[in-house]
């Protein structure tokens, strides 16, 4: 690289920065600022970035990162705590994206290989996208939440397996015929699972704890490795993303995976600019106002029917109707796999550019489409609720075995902090009845002293099944303060003569909860902040004491 190379390197470095200052201000995610960079410096634009070159190894780098990263943080727990339902959502948006999205492009006239390529894409949502969106509306605790992050790990599990099917069989056949070559594959395959198993096994182990007393090695060390990996695969007739992906799955489970993981994360963001930089500026647009007119109905069937679908599949589970539309807008966008999809079938040579620039420009409008849709979602729904009350089954609505059954508390919701405490109330000695929309806590609560029913605070109609006239309290430790304030309401509204208690995180939501005249404002992180503080100063003032005695023996 010259000193005119270098140059354009900073411009093009700079350009993508004040492009990301701008989607900031627009609440948009970074990728698609980076694509729109792409184009603008790629031969479609001013031509600073030709379509192959460094830009082109480092893009490479940055998806062996992000796959290697995939692997490594692989937890199949999450999937596991959200029952059967993430499976369920995961696998059945897949198929059935698959399937419709199948039949669009071939009604818009594709050929039945890119047919497949595109339908697939438009199955698989953006993980990266979607925990950063709930994470800053601290929803990941949610219901909706946790089901999205588990079919979201679902579709990255899937996606690897399309991949490493891809690479195994979509070469061209040897000659010794088909069932030579599955056998080559299957040989291959084993050959280097094999030898990751033993590296695993017998080698990362003692290595590993001699790398990790210096960060920075550790961090040498794990690039290198995905990289090393990511190569070997590709030797042996895989792809690089698979060995990456391998790579990162062999360190899975030893206990550096969480610090090599985290110091990852930004060198991973880096590199993706390229990758996306690189996307950008090979996107081809010779028959432009056919390709905005078949992305156009693609984007409509990702930003509507993707939601649908899931929507449909969690109400056949009998899962709320407000849990399913929510958790159902996560899916409304395709994914960085996507492209890097496209990408993959672009070097097989099973479609062309224009095919992978249909994809980019797919992925450009429903990522920008999907975020406000993500962060205006309970306002969205308010205004659909009407019209989606009749998607609400009947048998979703779990009342109490004996509806007349007394209870001294109820509580709504069973999380971390709802949990503690009916315990608590239930050692006690109170009767406690705890409500929660969660199926999966409800069927699987084993808590002596508490009966679980399945309920939302948001029904005011679920009220009258509750035994309000025996209760004397009503507790919410359900965070939302608009889900809280509509509690509050209800119970105003049905008489309920008891105290009530709701939960705020935040100071503000403290304040609308009092002003709203809650008897009880529940403060948790306050509450832990002054029990912590005591500790420490007792702590302290221990500490004091002791050095005092040892200046002063007597």
């Amino acid at each position: 690289m010259g000193a005119h190379d270098f140059w354009i390197f900073a411009a093009v470095l700079a350009t993508a920065a004040a492009a990301g200052l701008v989607s900031g201000f627009l609440r948009q995610p970074l990728i698609v600022a980076f694509i729109g960079v792409g184009i603008l410096v790629g031969p479609v634009g001013v031509g600073w970035v030709p379509g192959r070159g460094e830009i082109e190894l480092l893009a490479h780098l940055g998806i062996a990162i992000l796959l290697f990263l995939v692997g490594l943080r692989l937890d199949l727990h999450l999937i596991r705590s959200t029952g059967p339902i993430a499976l369920a959502t995961g696998l059945g948006q897949v198929a059935f994206t698959s399937a419709i999205g199948y039949l669009i492009a071939r009604g818009l006239g594709m050929e039945p290989v890119t047919a497949v390529y595109v339908a697939v894409a438009l199955t698989f949502s953006s993980t990266i996208i979607i925990v950063k969106l709930l994470s800053d509306k601290r929803e990941l605790d949610e219901l909706h939440g946790r089901v999205a992050v588990g079919f979201l790990i679902v579709q990255d599990i899937v996606v690897v397996l399309v991949m490493i099917g891809l690479t195994a069989f979509g070469r061209p056949t040897s000659d010794g015929g088909l069932a030579l070559e599955i056998a080559t594959v299957l040989g291959t395959g084993i050959g280097l699972l094999a030898g990751l198993a033993l590296v695993t096994r017998y080698v990362l182990p003692w290595l590993l704890h001699y790398i990790a007393r210096s960060q920075e090695l550790l961090v040498l060390f794990g690039v290198a490795y995905a990289v090393s990996v990511a190569a070997l695969s590709e030797w042996f007739g895989f792809s690089t993303e698979v060995g990456a992906f391998l790579a990162g799955v062999s360190l899975a489970t030893t206990s550096y995976r969480d610090a090599l993981g985290a110091r990852l994360v930004s060198l991973r963001d880096f590199l993706l600019l390229f990758f996306f930089l690189n996307l950008g500026a090979q996107l081809e647009f010779d028959d432009a106002g056919r390709q905005f007119a078949d992305a156009a109905v693609l984007s409509a069937f990702v930003l509507v029917g993707n939601p649908i679908i899931v929507l449909l599949i969690m109400a056949a589970m009998r899962y709320p109707v407000r849990v399913g539309f929510l958790a159902g807008l996560t899916v409304a966008q395709i994914s960085e796999f996507s492209l890097i999809l496209a990408a993959l079938g672009l070097t097989l040579g099973h479609i062309d550019p224009g095919t992978v620039s249909l994809i980019t420009v797919v992925g450009l409008i429903t990522i920008g489409g999907s975020t406000y849709l993500i962060l205006y979602s309970h306002p969205i729904y308010r205004c659909l609720e009407r019209v989606l009350a009749p998607l609400e089954r009947a048998g979703a609505r779990h009342t109490p075995d004996n509806t007349e059954t007394e209870a001294e508390v109820v509580l709504y919701g069973l999380g971390r902090f709802g949990g503690q405490l009916a315990d608590r109330l239930a050692a006690t000695g109170h009767r406690v009845l705890a409500v929660d929309f969660d199926p999966y806590r409800v069927a699987n609560s084993d808590r002596s002293g508490v009966t679980t029913v399945f309920g939302s605070a948001e029904d005011l109609d679920f009220l009258e099944t509750l035994p309000l006239t025996s209760a004397r309290l009503v507790a919410s430790t359900i965070p939302n303060v608009e889900t809280n304030l509509a509690l509050l309401h209800a119970l105003r509204h049905h008489r309920f003569r008891g105290r009530i208690a709701l939960t705020a995180h935040t100071a503000r939501d403290a304040d609308l909860l009092r002003a709203a005249g809650t008897d009880i404002v529940l403060e948790p992180f306050s509450a832990a902040a002054t029990s912590t503080l005591a500790v420490i100063s007792g702590e302290v003032e221990s500490g004091n004491s002791d050095d005092s005695d040892r200046k002063d023996p007597r």
